[in-house]
């Protein structure tokens, strides 16, 4: 095995993940992505608690696959 090969990160079809493991794979800074889905154009969050929030990872690929076009259900 060449141990110049990069581990390139992958976000899995199924479960829910964490911003610091989004952040590899969203285009935008913590701020643009926090006012995107306060405006409904990027997946909604689900609050498990104050302080811990999750994304559906099946939303989040959705939303790279037509990030001008998505829309929040």
């Amino acid at each position: 095995m060449d141990k110049h090969v990069r581990n390139i990160p992958v976000l899995p079809a199924e479960g829910l993940s964490r911003w610091r493991q989004l952040k590899a794979f969203v285009p935008f800074s913590h701020e643009t992505w926090r006012k995107m889905v306060l405006a409904g154009r990027a997946p909604q969050p689900t609050r498990m608690g104050v302080r811990c929030t999750y994304w559906k990872n099946s939303e989040i690929l959705e939303f790279l696959q037509d990030i001008p076009n998505y829309r929040s259900s």
